[in-house]
Protein backbone atom coordinates (compact mmCIF):
# COMPACT_ATOMS: atom_id res chain seq x y z
CA UNK A 1 0.00 0.00 0.00
CA UNK A 2 1.77 2.77 -1.05
CA UNK A 3 1.09 6.50 -1.71
CA UNK A 4 0.94 6.51 -4.76
CA UNK A 5 -2.94 6.13 -5.92
CA UNK A 6 -4.21 5.58 -9.35
CA UNK A 7 -6.42 8.46 -10.28
CA UNK A 8 -9.96 8.40 -8.63
CA UNK A 9 -13.06 8.16 -11.15
CA UNK A 10 -14.46 11.62 -10.99
CA UNK A 11 -18.78 12.20 -12.08
CA UNK A 12 -20.29 14.70 -14.14
CA UNK A 13 -22.97 15.98 -15.60
CA UNK A 14 -22.49 17.56 -19.04
CA UNK A 15 -25.92 19.71 -20.23
CA UNK A 16 -26.97 20.28 -24.08
CA UNK A 17 -29.88 21.31 -25.90
CA UNK A 18 -31.39 18.13 -27.74
CA UNK A 19 -32.11 20.35 -30.81
CA UNK A 20 -28.46 21.33 -30.98
CA UNK A 21 -27.11 17.75 -29.57
CA UNK A 22 -28.93 15.43 -28.64
CA UNK A 23 -28.56 11.56 -27.38
CA UNK A 24 -29.21 10.42 -30.21
CA UNK A 25 -26.37 12.09 -31.95
CA UNK A 26 -24.01 11.05 -29.72
CA UNK A 27 -24.69 7.53 -30.42
CA UNK A 28 -25.02 7.77 -34.25
CA UNK A 29 -22.00 9.90 -34.36
CA UNK A 30 -20.11 6.35 -33.57
CA UNK A 31 -20.45 7.00 -30.00
CA UNK A 32 -17.71 9.27 -30.14
CA UNK A 33 -17.93 13.52 -30.06
CA UNK A 34 -16.06 16.44 -29.36
CA UNK A 35 -17.78 18.38 -26.48
CA UNK A 36 -17.39 21.83 -27.20
CA UNK A 37 -19.34 25.29 -26.96
CA UNK A 38 -18.56 25.88 -23.12
CA UNK A 39 -17.72 29.61 -22.55
CA UNK A 40 -18.87 29.53 -18.75
CA UNK A 41 -15.08 29.79 -17.16
CA UNK A 42 -16.22 27.74 -13.96
CA UNK A 43 -17.60 24.94 -16.70
CA UNK A 44 -14.54 25.50 -18.47
CA UNK A 45 -12.71 24.80 -15.09
CA UNK A 46 -14.84 21.85 -14.64
CA UNK A 47 -13.63 20.40 -17.89
CA UNK A 48 -10.26 20.69 -17.87
CA UNK A 49 -10.42 19.13 -14.66
CA UNK A 50 -11.91 15.66 -16.32
CA UNK A 51 -9.73 12.93 -16.59
CA UNK A 52 -10.00 10.07 -19.30
CA UNK A 53 -12.28 7.41 -17.97
CA UNK A 54 -14.76 9.74 -15.90
CA UNK A 55 -18.05 9.50 -16.46
CA UNK A 56 -20.38 12.01 -17.16
CA UNK A 57 -24.19 12.23 -17.29
CA UNK A 58 -26.12 12.71 -20.39
CA UNK A 59 -28.29 15.34 -20.09
CA UNK A 60 -31.23 16.88 -22.35
CA UNK A 61 -31.66 20.67 -20.84
CA UNK A 62 -34.61 23.10 -22.33
CA UNK A 63 -37.74 23.83 -21.80
CA UNK A 64 -39.37 20.55 -22.74
CA UNK A 65 -36.88 18.25 -21.60
CA UNK A 66 -35.05 19.01 -18.76
CA UNK A 67 -33.51 15.05 -17.91
CA UNK A 68 -30.82 12.68 -17.08
CA UNK A 69 -30.70 10.14 -20.98
CA UNK A 70 -27.56 8.06 -20.77
CA UNK A 71 -23.46 8.24 -19.32
CA UNK A 72 -20.90 8.61 -21.82
CA UNK A 73 -17.24 8.42 -20.93
CA UNK A 74 -14.19 11.18 -21.07
CA UNK A 75 -11.90 9.68 -24.23
CA UNK A 76 -9.68 12.66 -24.52
CA UNK A 77 -8.86 14.78 -21.64
CA UNK A 78 -9.15 18.53 -22.07
CA UNK A 79 -7.40 20.07 -25.19
CA UNK A 80 -7.20 23.17 -27.59
CA UNK A 81 -9.65 23.04 -30.47
CA UNK A 82 -8.12 24.72 -33.24
CA UNK A 83 -10.62 24.35 -35.62
CA UNK A 84 -13.08 26.85 -33.60
CA UNK A 85 -12.70 30.58 -34.40
CA UNK A 86 -11.54 31.07 -30.51
CA UNK A 87 -9.59 28.21 -29.96
CA UNK A 88 -11.99 26.75 -27.37
CA UNK A 89 -11.04 24.33 -25.18
CA UNK A 90 -12.78 20.71 -25.73
CA UNK A 91 -13.40 17.52 -24.53
CA UNK A 92 -13.90 14.32 -26.06
CA UNK A 93 -16.41 12.00 -25.10
CA UNK A 94 -17.34 8.54 -25.93
CA UNK A 95 -21.18 6.60 -25.45
CA UNK A 96 -21.18 4.53 -22.51
CA UNK A 97 -25.44 3.48 -22.56
CA UNK A 98 -28.74 5.20 -22.72
CA UNK A 99 -30.37 4.96 -19.20
CA UNK A 100 -32.83 2.35 -18.94
CA UNK A 101 -35.38 5.24 -17.63
CA UNK A 102 -34.66 8.79 -17.92
CA UNK A 103 -34.49 10.44 -14.58
CA UNK A 104 -36.12 13.94 -14.82
CA UNK A 105 -34.75 16.88 -13.09
CA UNK A 106 -38.59 17.70 -11.11
CA UNK A 107 -38.24 13.82 -9.95
CA UNK A 108 -34.37 14.81 -9.23
CA UNK A 109 -35.11 17.87 -6.98
CA UNK A 110 -37.74 15.65 -5.37
CA UNK A 111 -35.16 13.38 -4.13
CA UNK A 112 -33.97 13.66 0.12
CA UNK A 113 -30.65 11.90 -1.00
CA UNK A 114 -29.71 14.81 -4.12
CA UNK A 115 -30.06 18.31 -1.72
CA UNK A 116 -27.15 20.33 -2.10
CA UNK A 117 -26.79 19.05 -5.95
CA UNK A 118 -24.87 21.74 -7.74
CA UNK A 119 -27.10 21.02 -10.38
CA UNK A 120 -29.69 22.62 -8.33
CA UNK A 121 -27.73 25.35 -7.00
CA UNK A 122 -26.16 26.46 -10.45
CA UNK A 123 -28.92 25.45 -12.54
CA UNK A 124 -27.25 27.75 -16.06
CA UNK A 125 -24.02 25.88 -15.05
CA UNK A 126 -23.18 23.16 -18.47
CA UNK A 127 -20.56 21.09 -16.74
CA UNK A 128 -21.39 20.19 -13.25
CA UNK A 129 -19.39 17.86 -11.21
CA UNK A 130 -21.50 15.00 -9.36
CA UNK A 131 -20.16 13.60 -5.82
CA UNK A 132 -20.35 9.40 -6.00
CA UNK A 133 -23.24 9.58 -3.82
CA UNK A 134 -25.52 11.41 -5.82
CA UNK A 135 -24.08 9.68 -9.03
CA UNK A 136 -24.89 6.40 -7.36
CA UNK A 137 -28.30 7.63 -6.36
CA UNK A 138 -29.42 8.81 -9.63
CA UNK A 139 -28.27 5.30 -10.99
CA UNK A 140 -30.60 3.71 -9.10
CA UNK A 141 -33.54 5.75 -9.99
CA UNK A 142 -33.08 5.58 -13.36
CA UNK A 143 -32.45 1.95 -13.23
CA UNK A 144 -28.80 2.05 -13.82
CA UNK A 145 -27.52 2.08 -18.25
CA UNK A 146 -27.38 0.16 -20.91
CA UNK A 147 -23.42 -1.10 -20.71
CA UNK A 148 -23.13 -0.22 -17.32
CA UNK A 149 -21.55 -2.09 -14.55
CA UNK A 150 -23.34 -3.80 -12.13
CA UNK A 151 -23.41 -1.04 -9.25
CA UNK A 152 -22.61 -3.92 -6.25
CA UNK A 153 -19.68 -5.66 -7.42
Amino acid sequence: MGDEKAHDKQYWLLKTEPGEWSWDDQAANGGVSRWDGVKNKQAQKNMRAMKRGDLCFFYHSGSKSRRIVGVVSVAKEWYLNRDAKDKEGVVDVRAVGEMRRAVDLKEMKGEDGLKGFDLFRQPRLSVVPVPEKIWERICEIGGGFEGGAAEDE
